[in-house]
């Protein structure tokens, strides 16, 4: 096993692989920067590298303070976490080519899955239901970009083949204004990912976002560890996710989960992924596939009983995978908040340094962050300061050991989205369960209409 792994990312996910590392026995390097220097991980490592200024540009994304750091602490892996250069396949390519093992997919893999038009052709090609539109790049032709969209039908979506986390996407509802929108996203697309290229599907009213955690070795070897709802989002942000999807039967779920297990074997694809799909009217519909580790990947672990962490750094160890599809059982159900520092309602962002931290605790409760009593929360980076986990052996009493979890929890000097949070866990249809990707901000605009 690796001796020693350099952590390349920040906050919460730079303390969950820390702490798996340490379970293993392995050594971490954290790095960091400047504004980051008093960070938990930071003080729990056995060695750390100050990268860089606080901006992001010069320090967590600065790819050769990265590859020094790594070589100046005799590391053998990097693990890139999440967000940051975690989907960069030159970044992946780079590690390699310096003689270090990345934790994730092969680089072409990464670059494969990246651009949403290959990605949708490989999944065509593997069996994986997709939504309906075109696999291939738009054709410059307006009438030809017409035509495709009446066989499609209105409402459609425009989409940056580069696109990701809710960006580059438009939708458009009549003809009149179909050619100006493709030529919009062209635009934006060629500016924000430096790929102007955009496809279009047919755009789905109510559906709710439902994804499927895979591991899959060098080996051959692919698992799927059911599905995730995270149809709880705001501008295409995730806010709340559970495991498993309510009202997805063991039939659907073996259906799906084993159509991404053998695309995983059909790309040749190595670590943990995720497949996200739209699923409206009992049928799934892929959009994408996440090539790292997901901030939501808690609630899967706990009801497999599996640390997405720790086999990720197995496999890129070379290991096989430990366990087959019919060893890996699902048991009871998990929820997560992503806790935020920011106004609940305004979502504006609230840095600054915390007073006081009381986390929350009892039975079937796990929280992922890495603030503390007096931390400083820096404004450089995004807002999320941890994850209230719970688990039950149902979705009630998962639910309700939530509401308990999330009234103990008390964080003071800053502004947080914990009383969002207590009240998107009273309300009536969150609680039935499978709630459309539209649906909080449809209920903030009622709020934003009734204070």
């Amino acid at each position: 096993m690796f001796e020693k792994i350099l952590i390349a990312n920040r906050g919460e996910i730079a303390l969950r692989i820390q702490r798996a590392c340490r379970e293993m026995g392995i050594k971490t390097v954290v790095v960091h920067s400047e504004a980051d220097r008093e960070a938990k991980y930071v003080k729990l490592a056995d060695e750390s590298v100050c990268i860089g200024p606080a901006s992001s540009t010069l320090s967590y994304l600065n790819v050769p303070a990265l590859i020094a750091a790594a070589e100046v602490t005799d590391a053998q892996a990097i693990h890139p976490g999440y967000g940051f250069l975690s989907e960069n396949a030159d970044f992946a390519e780079r590690v390699e080519q310096s003689g270090f093992v990345f934790i994730g997919p092969r680089p072409e893999t990464i670059r494969q899955m990246g651009d949403k038009v290959s990605a949708k052709q490989a999944m065509i090609d593997a069996g994986v239901p997709t939504v309906p539109g075109v696999a291939g790049a738009l054709p410059d032709d307006p009438a030809e970009i017409t035509k495709i969209a009446r066989k499609i039908g209105f409402p459609v979506i425009i989409k940056a083949a580069g696109g990701g986390g809710g960006r580059g996407m438009r939708v458009v509802h009549t003809e009149a204004a179909l050619i100006n929108s493709v030529n919009m996203t062209r635009t934006e697309a060629g500016a924000a990912f430096g790929n102007p290229t955009v496809y279009m599907e047919k755009f789905l009213e109510q559906p709710r976002h439902i994804e499927i955690q895979v591991l899959a070795d060098q080996h051959g070897n692919a698992v799927y560890l059911g599905e995730r709802d995270c149809s709880m989002q705001r501008r295409h942000q995730k806010i709340i996710e559970e495991a498993p999807a309510p009202g997805i039967t063991a039939e659907q779920r073996k259906r799906i989960g084993e159509a991404c297990a053998d695309a995983c074997r059909r790309i040749g694809y190595r670590g943990a992924g995720t497949f996200e799909f739209l699923y409206e009217n009992g049928e799934f519909y892929f959009i994408e596939m996440n090539t790292r580790v997901q901030v939501e990947h808690p609630v899967s672990e706990l009801i497999t009983g599996i640390d997405i962490v720790q086999e990720q750094i197995r496999i890129a160890y070379g290991e096989k995978l430990r366990f087959k599809q019919k060893d890996i059982v699902f048991k009871g159900h998990a929820m997560e908040c992503r806790i935020n520092a920011e106004d609940p309602f305004t979502f504006i962002p609230s840095p600054g340094k915390i007073e006081s931290y009381h986390p929350a605790g009892g039975p079937g409760i796990r929280i992922d962050s890495h603030i503390y009593q007096g931390y400083t929360v820096p404004s450089h980076y995004d807002s999320m300061i941890g994850k209230l986990i719970s688990y039950g052996d149902t979705r009630e009493q998962a639910m309700a050991r939530m509401r308990v979890a999330l009234s103990e929890m008390a964080i003071t000097g800053i502004k947080t989205n914990i009383p969002l949070h207590q009240e998107l866990f009273m309300d009536n249809a969150f609680r039935q369960g499978g709630t459309s990707i539209h649906y909080l901000e449809e209920r903030l605009a009622q709020m934003k209409k009734g204070s």
